[in-house]
């Protein structure tokens, strides 16, 4: 492959684009390989073209030979697949739904583990047919509230989505592993740095879930890392440690105090030490916030308190994977519910009002703490857990923090972020069950398929790639995806750019992808700023040397610079390459 600057369709640009906020987005629009057509949609130029198949090209490799059997599905899909499981209810406004002519409802797919039962289930019907893997490379839609970073987080991005079909709980692990496997090859050579996570399944239900994350201070993931033992968790998975119960028996009684003036956990505090010298912190306040859950399918919304240690907020995200399917939302209408009182709820009320009432893992029994009296202006002390009020249960709800204790080890845990490049499922039986796919086993009786998912972002890659391979001077595209091996610059003066050219074509022909920047009127600062921004991991420039028979050959990679004679540039790159 030749590529030529004077006719390749490129423009770069100087300035950051007024809508960028990470380094992937300003340098893929800056060295023209992306253009915004609309907010969370993306247009690839030729440059970005040849990078996202790159990226696409590493990943089918890797699932080929792991025995995956590409499938392409369609983007429009009928309501009707997605009837079935609940996931048109449940997706909400997550989806971009439309009507055709004859008033029929239809969807852009956010994702096909629909589709793929549904072909598996029309095709496949004997135990012998088992396991399967099929996967697909396509685009998907999802209507994202906040759209931002480029391509990071878009409205539609190319994501390779594979299905897994075992006939036992067994096979379901071997191909998981699989898959799993396959990741680590993908995103080694993609020369990914990321870290395998603990994850929640949410609305893709099944068991167990791992995240691929790439770490990266721009990351909107957060995750947990134990550099103990090696624990690794997205903050919506990680588990807290409860503390062991208590003894009640002994515990003083519950007091109710008058607490003017403090809704907020920090005025309590404050005015419990100052005015009561109970010598507390926020830690020792139970605060409880109320919220209105809403699941699929129901057209009743049912209230929820929720009960965590003062010192800690209620974490959203932590909350939606607790409750998935369901929805959650600040109750604010508290003029609708009279037993409740705003600033100053208090657990002991509850089981009365009717209302389900979850708390963090470290409420246990025994455990005593402040909180409110359900009364404007009163907070209780001494309000035991186990004996003033009985927890429903428990919910993962609250804040995680750098210093949390690791719950496999019990050493303190660190706070990072990163952005997911895959996420792959144990999804078991829910889309089996849904579309009824069965196999005929080896008895004649019919064995229900049980199934895994797996993703990669493929689009995500390729910025995500860029947000961790650059510099202040622009890209630096790992070999296996940058758009071409070797960027050759003519500088213009004598015959310059007619030896960068007959060194291109002597490269091509050894099969190397070659761009080469043969620009006759573009001085040789604005070519050595372009060859810096784009990124290619070799640069070899034919320049003032020329008459002395030597090229300076640059790695865009570490930043040296060498001279080599003209004459063994062709072997010298190849050989690198």
């Amino acid at each position: 492959m030749l590529l030529r600057m004077s006719s390749l369709f490129l423009r770069t640009l100087r300035d950051d684009p007024a809508d960028a906020e990470v380094p992937s987005h300003k340098l893929l629009v800056r060295a023209g390989y992306v253009r915004r057509v609309a907010p969370g949609i993306y247009s690839w130029l030729p440059l970005g073209k040849i990078v996202l198949e790159n990226v696409a090209r590493v990943v089918r490799e890797e699932m080929n030979r792991m025995g995956g059997q590409e499938v392409l599905f369609p983007a429009l899909l009928p309501r009707e697949y997605y009837e079935a499981t609940g996931r048109w209810t449940e997706y909400g406004d997550n989806i971009f739904r439309l009507k055709d002519r004859k008033g029929g409802d239809y969807l852009l797919g956010p994702t096909h583990e629909e589709l793929f039962t549904d072909m598996v289930k029309s095709e496949y019907s004997s135990y012998k047919d088992f396991p399967v893997t099929l996967y697909q490379i396509q685009t998907k839609y999802r209507d994202e509230a906040r759209p931002r970073a480029g391509i990071l987080r878009g409205r539609e991005f190319v994501m390779k989505d594979s299905y897994s079909f075992d006939l036992d709980d067994d096979g379901l692990k071997r191909s998981y592993e699989q898959h799993r496997e396959a990741y680590i090859k993908i995103f080694d050579r993609l020369g990914l740095r990321y870290k395998i996570v603990f994850a929640t399944s949410g609305a893709m239900g099944g068991s167990a879930s791992e995240e691929f994350l790439a770490p990266t201070p721009t990351g909107e993931d957060t995750f947990v890392n134990c550099h103990t033992c090696g624990y690794a968790a997205n903050a919506e998975a990680v588990t807290t440690p409860a503390p062991a119960a208590r003894a009640i028996e002994g515990l003083p009684a519950q007091q109710v105090l008058d607490t003017p003036g403090t809704p907020t956990i920090e005025t309590l505090v404050d005015f419990l030490n100052t005015n009561n010298g109970l010598g507390i912190t926020a830690a020792d306040t139970l605060k409880n916030v109320v919220f209105k859950v809403t699941y699929p399918g129901s057209d009743k919304a049912e209230l929820l308190v929720v009960g965590v240690p003062g010192d800690r907020e209620v974490d959203a995200k932590r909350l939606e994977a607790a409750l998935a399917p369901g929805e959650a939302a600040i109750f604010e209408e508290f003029h609708k519910q009279p037993g409740l009182v705003k600033g100053y709820i208090g657990p002991q009320v509850l089981k009365d009002l009717g209302i389900r009432y979850l708390v963090d893992p470290r409420v246990v029994t025994g455990t005593a703490w402040v909180t409110g009296a359900n009364e404007a202006g009163k907070h209780a002390v001494n309000v035991v857990a186990g004996r003033d009020f009985h927890p429903d249960g428990t919910i993962e709800a609250a804040e995680v923090r750098a210093g949390d204790t690791c719950p496999r080890c019990g050493s303190e845990l660190s706070l990072d972020r990163g952005i997911e490049i895959g996420h792959i499922f144990q999804l078991g039986r829910k889309y089996a069950d849904a579309a009824s796919l069965d196999a005929l086993g080896p008895d004649g009786k019919p064995v229900r398929i049980t199934m895994g998912s797996y993703g990669v972002g493929v689009s995500r890659s390729v910025a995500v790639i860029a947000e961790q391979w650059h510099d202040e001077l622009g890209l630096v595209w790992p070999r296996e995806v940058a758009p071409a091996d070797v960027h050759i610059v003519g500088t213009g003066k004598d015959n310059q750019i007619e030896v960068a050219l007959q060194l291109a074509t002597e490269l091509e022909a050894r099969g190397l992808r070659v761009l080469v920047d043969d620009r006759p009127s573009v001085s040789p600062g604005v070519k050595f700023k372009d060859a810096e921004l784009l990124g290619l991991p070799t640069i070899l420039v034919i320049g003032r040397g020329l008459a002395q028979g030597v090229a300076e050959l640059r790695d865009r990679v570490t930043g040296e610079k060498q001279e080599i004679p003209i004459a063994e540039a062709v072997e010298r790159i190849a050989a690198l390459v």
